[in-house]
C-alpha cells in the first residue's frame, strides 16, 4: 500500500512556498535550536517523511535532542512523527532505536500530566508492532485506574484496539473491561468499554446491559447509543431475545436526547410491528420533526415518516395520527411542507377529513396576514391539497370552496388559477354546489386582478349563470368592469380634458356594500358613500384592452352569447330580450371599435374581430342550432374532459395500490461482481448499494459491469513517452468531484518536489491545492484532488505537472495534461411539473437554444426517447397526445438539476409525408433556462448525442 492511500488521521500545513531543508540543515536545527526552532524543524521533518524521504540520520538525532523537552507541542508533534516515520529495517526486523523510544512511551504512559497520558494512548492505537507494545501492557493497564476521565476512556480504546489486532498481548481484556465498567461512572468511559465488549464479549454486554436495564434512561447519550445499536444486533441474530430488551428500546424513546430517540424509533420498528409500537414510533419521529430546527434533519425524520406509511399493516395506525403530522406545517421551510401535506392527504380518512379542511383553512388565513419568500408557493400548496381534499371527499366541498374563492383577488397568478380549476371542476360534477359557487364568485368577481383568472371566471359566470337574476347580476359586472362606454369617446374626452370627474357609486342590492368605478367593494364604514374616481384609473378590463389583450374581449364575447342565448329561454318579455341582447352587442362592437381605434397598445388580431363577428351575427339571427352550440357542446366537452382525467387518476391509484410481490421463491441469487447492473432487477440489496456508492462505482451506465465500471471512467492526461504518465479517475458524486490520480514516473532520475498543478473552467472551484510529492526512480503514487460544483454547466478541469530532478541544474520540467470534461448528465434528474408552471417557466426564462434535429433515426418516438435518455429529461405530454402517426409531434420535457435548477425543452419534429419511411426526423428542439450555461450544455449534450447516433447508426460508413 501506498503513503497515499494510507488512512489519514492528521492534517499539517505547511508553506510550499520556500525551498525544501537539506537533511543537514534539519540536524542543525534539531540539535542546536530554541524550542520555536525545534518545533519547525519537526514540522518539515515530518513533511519530507511524508512525501516519500526517507531520512534515517535524524532518528537518533531526535531521540537525543528532542525527545526528552516536556513542551506540549514537541510531544503532540512527535506522537506524529513516531506514527510515520519507519520503524523496521528492509528485511522486516525493528530498529534498534525503537528500544529508546518504547522507553519514552512508558514514561509518557507513567507522566503526571492526564493530556500526555491521554494522547500517547491516543497514539497506541495506531501502532501495529507487537513488539513496540508488549514492554508497555502494565503501564496502560495502570492507565485503567488513573484519576482523570480523559486518560482512562483513552485506556480503554487503546485496550480495545491492541487486543483487536494481537488478543496474545492481553488475552483477559474481555474480563478487564467488564469489571472496569461495573465500577466505573464516567459515561464517556462506560461507553467506550460497552463498545468494546459489544465487539470482543457479546455476551458480556448483554449480561451488563441485562444488570442495569432499569437506570438505561439516567445514562448519557453516548452510552444509550451504543446500548441501542447492541440491542439491534442480537435481537436481530437473534429473535427470541427480543421481549427482553424491547421495554427498554421503547424507554429510550423518551430520552432526552434526539439522536437517541431517532435510532430508539427506528430499531424499534424494525424488533416489532404491533399497532402499540408503530405508534410510539410515528409519535416520536413526528415530535423530532416539529422540535428539530435544522431543516436538513426534518427531511430526513419525515422521510422515515413517510416510509413508514408505506407498509400496509402500519397505514392504518398512522391514520389515526394525520392531525399531529398536520403540526408539522409550523415549520417554514416549504419542502418540508411540501412532504408533510402529501403525507397527510395519503392518510386521511373520512373521519378527520373534517379536522383537517379546518386545519387547512387556519393556515390559508396565516398566508394572508404573513409575506414570506415562499407564502406565494406555499397558498398554492394549500389550494391544491383543499382540491385533492375535496375530490377525496365530496361532502367536504361545500366548506371548502368559500375559502379558496378568496383566492381569486390574490396576486399569486398560479394559486388562484388553481382555485379556478377547482371550482370548475367543482361546479361540473356536484350540481348541489352550483348556487353557493356562482354567488361566491359574484361577490369576489370584482376583486379579481390577473386578465387569466378574470378571463376564466368569466367563462365559469357565463357557462353556469341559470336565473334571470344571475345573468342580470353578471351582466352589471361586465360594465362596470368595462366602464363608460362607448370607450373610444370616453377616453377621447378623459384626453382632452373636457369630462368633468364624476362623483359615481353603484349599489349592489345590499346597503352595506358599494362598488366603486373601479370594480372593487368598500363598505359604507370604509369609505363615503360618495368615491371620486381619479383620471388614471381605468376599469379592470377596459385596462385589458387598452393594454392590447382582445382575446379577452372576443373571450367576453363568447360568454355574453351565451348569457343572451339563455336569458332569452327565462324572459318571456320581448322588450327585455331584446335590450338585453341589445346591451350584449353594444358591449361587442365597442370591443371592435375600439381595437381599430389605434388608442390601445396593439391592435385587436384579426381572429378576435372574427371571433365577435360570429357571435354578434348568432345574436342577431337566435337559431337554435347556434343555441345548442353555445350551451350544451361546450359543457359536454368539459365533461368530456374531466371523465378522462378521473380516468386517469383511478389508474394511477390502482397501480399505485398493487402490491407486488418483491422477492420470488425460485428468484436467483445475484452475486454483485458477476452481474452487470440490468440483471440485478428494480430491487436492490441496501448493503451492497451502500457498498457501491461507497466503492463510488454506483452511478454506472446499464451496459457496464461493476466491476470493470471505474476503469470506464479513467481519463489518460498524458502520452506513454512522456518522462511522467498520469491518469485520473473521475469520480462525480453530487456537488464534489475527487480526482484519483495515478503519476509514474518513467525515468532513472529521482523527481523531487513533484506538484500536480490544476485549474478549472465553468462554475468549479479547486478545494485544496495537491501536496508536492518525492518520487525515486520507476516509482508511483496516487495523488488525489477535489473540486467542488457550483451549478449545473459543462466544466472542464486542466493543468500540468511540474517537477526538478535530483542533480539537474536546469529549471523545472512541465508536463502539460489533457483536460478533464465534466457531464452536465451528472448533475441533471428527471422531474415533473403542471402544464401552467411550464407556461410560466417558459415566459420568464430568458436563455433560449434552439436545436436543429440532425439525425438518421426514422421514427417520431424512436427520436423522442433518445432525446429523453441523452438528456435525462422527463415528457411532460400525455401518452395519448403523442399515440397514433401523423407525421408531426410535439412534445414538453422537464428536468431539474440537483442544485434546483430548472431546465425545460420543446421537441417539434416531423417526417414529411414526400419521404421514404427509412428517411430521417427533420425539425428543432428549443431548450429554455434561467442561465446561459445550462442552456448552452443541454443543447451541445443533445447536438453530441445526434453525431454519436450517426457514427454507428445504420447507412453510414
Amino acid at each position: 500500500m501506498s503513503l497515499a492511500e494510507q488512512a489519514s488521521y492528521t492534517l499539517i500545513n505547511v508553506p510550499t512556498d520556500a525551498e525544501p531543508p537539506s537533511e543537514m540543515q534539519l540536524k542543525q536545527e534539531l540539535e542546536k535550536g530554541d524550542v520555536k526552532t525545534k518545533i519547525s524543524s519537526l514540522k518539515k521533518t515530518i513533511q519530507m517523511i511524508l512525501n516519500g524521504e526517507k531520512m534515517p540520520s535524524l532518528l537518533m538525532t531526535i531521540i537525543r535532542f528532542v525527545m526528552p523537552l516536556h513542551d506540549h507541542t514537541i510531544k503532540k508533534l512527535l506522537l506524529i512523527f513516531w506514527e510515520v516515520v519507519p520503524k523496521c529495517h528492509p528485511d522486516g526486523k525493528l530498529l534498534q532505536e525503537m528500544i529508546l523510544v518504547c522507553d519514552a512511551y512508558r514514561k509518557d504512559l507513567q507522566h503526571p500530566n492526564e493530556f500526555i497520558r491521554g494522547s500517547t494512548l491516543r497514539f497506541l492505537c495506531k501502532l501495529k508492532e507487537p513488539e513496540l507494545l508488549e514492554p508497555l501492557m502494565p503501564a496502560i493497564r495502570q492507565c485503567l485506574e488513573h484519576r482523570h476521565s480523559y486518560v482512562r476512556r483513552n485506556a480503554v480504546l487503546a485496550i480495545y484496539t491492541i487486543y483487536r489486532n494481537h488478543d496474545f498481548l492481553i488475552p483477559d481484556a474481555p474480563e478487564l473491561i467488564a469489571k472496569f465498567l461495573d465500577e466505573e461512572q464516567d459515561m464517556s468511559c462506560r461507553r467506550n468499554a460497552f463498545m468494546m465488549l459489544i465487539h470482543a464479549d457479546q455476551e458480556a454486554a448483554l449480561n451488563y446491559l441485562s444488570s442495569c436495564i432499569d437506570q438505561v434512561n439516567t445514562f448519557g447519550d453516548i452510552l444509550q447509543l451504543v446500548i441501542v445499536e447492541l440491542i439491534y444486533k442480537v435481537c436481530h441474530a437473534n429473535p427470541s431475545e427480543r421481549a427482553r430488551f424491547i421495554r427498554c428500546i421503547y424507554n429510550l424513546l423518551n430520552s432526552s436526547s434526539p439522536a437517541v430517540r431517532y435510532e430508539a424509533a427506528g430499531t424499534l420498528v424494525t424488533l416489532s410491528s404491533a399497532p402499540t409500537a408503530v405508534k410510539a414510533v410515528a409519535s416520536c419521529y413526528i415530535e423530532l420533526i416539529i422540535k428539530e430546527s435544522d431543516n436538513n434533519v426534518k427531511l430526513i425524520v419525515l422521510d422515515r415518516l413517510i416510509a413508514l406509511k408505506e407498509v400496509p399493516a402500519h397505514e392504518k395506525v398512522l391514520q389515526e395520527l394525520v392531525m399531529d403530522i398536520l403540526r408539522v406545517l409550523a415549520a417554514p421551510d416549504l419542502e418540508v411542507r411540501k412532504k408533510t401535506l402529501s403525507l397527510a392527504l395519503d392518510l386521511v380518512t373520512s373521519r378527520t377529513i373534517e379536522e383537517m379542511v379546518l386545519i387547512l383553512k387556519k393556515e390559508v388565513v396565516k398566508t394572508n396576514n404573513v409575506e414570506y419568500e415562499d407564502t406565494g408557493k406555499y397558498r398554492q400548496l394549500l389550494v391544491r391539497t383543499l382540491h385533492q381534499c375535496s375530490v377525496k371527499f365530496p361532502d367536504v366541498a361545500s366548506a371548502i370552496i368559500p375559502v379558496l374563492m378568496e383566492f381569486l383577488g390574490d396576486q399569486n397568478e398560479l394559486a388562484a388559477a388553481d382555485v379556478l380549476v377547482f371550482v370548475r371542476e367543482a361546479v361540473q360534477r356536484f350540481e348541489q354546489l352550483q348556487p353557493l359557487v356562482i354567488t361566491k364568485l359574484l361577490e369576489v368577481f370584482p376583486t379579481i386582478k390577473a386578465l387569466k383568472i378574470f378571463r376564466a371566471a368569466l367563462w365559469i359566470l357565463g357557462e353556469y349563470c341559470d336565473s334571470v337574476k344571475e345573468i342580470e347580476d353578471v351582466m352589471l359586472l361586465i360594465k362596470q368592469s368595462i366602464g363608460q362606454i362607448p370607450v373610444v369617446d370616453d377616453e377621447i374626452k378623459k384626453a382632452s380634458g373636457d369630462k368633468k370627474e364624476d362623483d359615481v357609486y353603484t349599489a349592489t342590492g345590499a346597503s352595506q356594500k358599494r362598488v366603486t368605478a373601479d370594480g372593487t367593494y368598500a363598505t359604507q364604514s370604509a369609505f363615503s358613500a360618495v368615491t371620486h374616481t381619479k383620471k388614471e384609473e381605468r376599469p379592470p378590463f377596459r385596462r385589458y384592452l387598452l393594454n392590447g389583450d382582445f382575446f379577452a374581449g372576443a373571450a367576453l364575447a363568447t360568454n355574453l352569447t351565451k348569457l343572451a342565448l339563455r336569458y332569452i329561454k327565462l324572459t318571456d318579455s320581448k322588450k327585455k330580450q331584446n335590450a338585453f341582447i341589445a346591451d350584449c352587442m353594444l358591449l361587442m362592437a365597442t370591443v371592435i371599435h375600439l381595437g381599430k381605434s389605434g388608442l390601445p397598445t396593439k391592435p385587436i388580431t384579426d381572429d378576435d374581430v372574427d371571433r365577435i363577428a360570429v357571435c354578434l351575427r348568432v345574436l342577431a339571427e337566435k337559431t337554435e342550432l347556434m343555441s345548442e352550440i353555445f350551451n350544451q357542446k361546450c359543457r359536454g366537452s368539459l365533461s368530456v374532459m374531466l371523465a378522462a382525467k378521473v380516468e386517469e387518476e383511478k389508474v394511477q391509484v390502482k397501480a399505485a395500490e398493487k402490491k407486488a410481490v418483491k422477492i420470488q421463491a425460485d428468484h436467483p441469487i445475484s452475486f454483485t461482481q458477476l452481474t452487470s447492473r440490468n440483471d440485478l432487477g428494480t430491487t436492490e440489496n441496501m448493503f451492497e448499494l451502500t457498498l457501491s456508492q461507497a466503492l463510488g462505482t454506483s452511478g454506472k451506465k446499464d451496459t457496464d459491469n461493476i466491476g470493470s465500471s471505474k476503469l470506464n471512467k479513467v481519463t489518460q492526461l498524458t502520452g506513454f513517452s512522456d518522462p511522467v504518465y498520469a491518469e485520473a479517475y473521475v469520480n462525480v458524486n453530487q456537488y464534489d468531484i475527487v480526482l484519483d490520480v495515478l503519476v509514474v514516473n518513467q525515468t532513472a532520475d529521482t523527481l523531487q518536489n513533484l506538484t500536480l498543478e490544476l485549474a478549472t473552467l465553468g462554475d468549479l472551484k479547486l478545494v485544496e491545492k495537491p501536496q508536492p510529492v518525492t518520487m525515486a526512480p520507476h516509482d508511483f503514487c496516487n495523488i488525489k484532488g477535489n473540486v467542488k460544483v457550483a451549478s449545473t454547466e459543462n466544466g472542464i478541469i486542466f493543468g500540468n505537472i511540474v517537477y526538478d530532478v535530483t542533480g539537474a541544474a536546469s529549471d523545472r520540467n512541465c508536463v502539460v495534461l489533457n483536460d478533464i470534461h465534466i457531464d452536465i448528465m451528472d448533475y441533471i434528474v428527471p422531474a415533473s411539473c403542471t402544464d401552467t408552471e411550464f407556461r410560466q417557466m417558459w415566459a420568464e426564462f430568458e436563455w433560449e437554444n434552439k436545436v436543429v434535429v440532425n439525425t438518421n433515426i426514422s421514427e417520431l418516438h424512436e427520436y423522442l426517447n433518445h432525446v429523453m435518455s441523452s438528456t435525462n429529461m422527463k415528457c411532460l405530454t400525455p401518452e395519448k397526445a403523442l399515440s397514433g402517426e401523423c407525421g408531426f409531434m410535439a412534445a414538453n420535457m422537464y428536468a431539474r438539476s440537483i442544485f434546483g435548477e430548472d431546465v425545460l425543452a420543446n421537441l417539434s419534429i416531423e417526417k414529411p409525408a414526400h419521404l421514404s419511411n427509412d428517411a430521417p426526423v427533420q425539425g428543432h428542439v428549443r431548450i429554455r433556462a434561467k442561465s446561459q450555461g445550462m442552456a448552452l450544455s443541454m443543447g451541445d449534450k443533445i447536438n453530441l448525442s445526434q453525431k454519436k447516433i450517426l457514427k454507428t447508426g445504420p447507412g453510414t460508413n
